[in-house]
């Protein structure tokens, strides 16, 4: 699973039969420098650095990192999301099979990240 946040939602004209009763949100996948604020971490997923010469590394989000999401769970925008990808997506539903791509399988209300976990990453080179 990934964290991502709620950016919008998709307002399909027509929609396939399994996917009635839900919502499509648009999600951006979040890296740990978001879930940790300021502290200098470089991840590397759906991320890339602008300039690797500070110790400090901006961070800027690839065009087209933005994902669909299937969500049953009515999560608004600004919110935090726990989502899975790929057949991970589709096995919530087992055996009944839907054709999604991304699934919101949480809501997260709070995050705790451990101090000595965050330090000892940021400490690394």
């Amino acid at each position: 699973m990934r964290i991502g946040k709620v950016i919008g939602t998709v307002t399909p004209g027509r929609i396939h039969p399994a996917l009635v009763g839900a919502q499509l949100k648009i999600v951006v996948p979040l890296a740990f420098n978001d879930l940790t604020g300021d502290h200098p971490v470089y991840v590397k997923n759906d991320y890339q650095a602008a300039d690797s010469s500070d110790s400090q590394k901006e961070i800027h989000r690839r065009p087209g990192a933005e994902l669909v999401v299937y969500d049953e769970l009515s999560a608004g925008i600004g919110q935090w999301v726990a989502f899975s990808e790929g057949a991970e997506a589709s096995m919530a539903f087992y055996p009944n099979n839907k054709p999604i791509d991304a699934y919101a399988g949480l809501i997260l209300d709070t995050i705790e990240i451990d101090e000595a976990t965050v330090q000892s990453l940021c400490n690394k080179k």
